[in-house]
């Protein structure tokens, strides 16, 4: 009896020594599930701020002409006060009038320019990656190759030194300089999953090129399009402040962020408003839009990792066991059962 007694109880402390084991294994998981979605959390903020950093210029370009107003009669140029919140400019108009009126040209063609680029982009790149014809793909690549190969502020200088083009004109040649690199990231983008054996599957079937190369390869290679988007609409809005710094596609006195940071920045040691805040809300769009972009593409790849974690049978199962917690189950329960028994 006392043998028996001693194997009982011996057994009762490792299976009870395993049961503790088993519950901080499930405490463990419990504490890294739990710092994986206060890491989400933090993840999320950078999305929240650039969407609050480019709302406010944003709402500006759409909203602003709305509350412009009439104007009021022109005062002395670069002077502070005198019913004038932000100042006057170089001939003396109210800086925050124009600040309200600047902001419709500059996101507006820059936002053409971009789907322009990507409405003729995307077809060729996708079609170079899909086709299987070499010659095709070199007489749809090299000549954008040779767009590429000049640089994007000279090509639209030479332009506008023969014609004068006005803000559709500027938004066109914008589109021209984006084509060639944004063709080129379609196409590496489409040629991996255009090698992949479901495209071959679906020629097979006798689909049309239209869904395959949307429908499959396009959705595909989403993410990456969407990347290049963001980084793309802020080199384009760099693009479109220069040329009309530099005075193309506006006129010298026109109501725009780019134009009154070149016609102010004579007088900005004595009036500097006129200058730094159509400035700051040019860079605030920029820095906004990046950020946005960059906080969704990281939640997307957090869902991507998510389903893709739990769409496997043995990887999920095993997760779940190690977290379920081991205070309800028979294993304890068969644990405690024998406890008792050593014990008496």
């Amino acid at each position: 009896m006392w043998l028996k007694g001693a194997v009982r109880s011996g057994k009762a402390v490792r299976l009870k020594g395993v049961a503790r084991s088993e519950e901080a294994v499930w405490l463990k998981g419990a504490a890294r599930s739990g710092e994986a979605v206060r890491l989400k959390e933090v993840a999320r903020w950078p999305g929240w701020v650039g969407l609050l950093i480019a709302a406010v210029p944003l709402l500006i370009a759409l909203l602003g002409p709305l509350f412009a107003g009439d104007a009021g009669p022109r005062a002395a140029s670069f002077t502070l006060g005198g019913g004038h919140w932000l100042g006057t400019d170089f001939v003396g108009r109210d800086v925050w009038r124009q600040v309200l009126l600047g902001g419709q040209s500059v996101v507006l063609v820059a936002l053409a320019a971009t789907a322009l680029a990507y409405a003729v982009a995307v077809p060729l790149g996708l079609a170079a990656a899909l086709t299987r014809r070499a010659w095709l793909e070199e007489l749809l690549m090299r000549p954008l190759d040779v767009l590429l190969a000049i640089p994007s502020l000279l090509l639209i200088l030479l332009v506008a030194a023969v014609f004068s083009p006005g803000a559709a004109g500027l938004a066109l040649l914008v589109a021209l300089v984006n084509i060639p690199d944004a063709a080129r990231i379609v196409r590496a983008a489409a040629s991996e999953a255009a090698a992949r054996p479901a495209v071959e599957a679906l020629r097979m079937q006798g689909e049309t090129w239209w869904r395959t190369a949307v429908g499959y390869v396009g959705r595909s290679a989403l993410r990456t399009f969407a990347a290049d988007a963001g980084v793309r609409l802020t080199g384009v809005l760099y693009l479109v402040a220069t040329a009309a710094f530099l005075g193309v596609g506006v006129e010298p006195d026109a109501a725009d962020w780019a134009v009154m940071v070149d016609r102010n920045r004579t007088g900005l040691f004595v009036q500097p408003w006129a200058v730094v805040v159509p400035a700051l809300l040019i860079v605030a769009l920029s820095m906004g839009g990046n950020l946005l972009f960059d906080a969704l593409l990281e939640g997307e790849g957090g869902k991507g990792g998510e389903n893709g974690r739990s769409g496997g049978s043995g990887g999920s199962g095993e997760r779940r066991k190690r977290l379920r917690s081991p205070r309800s189950g028979p294993f304890l329960r068969y644990v405690r059962r024998h406890t008792k028994e050593g014990r008496r």
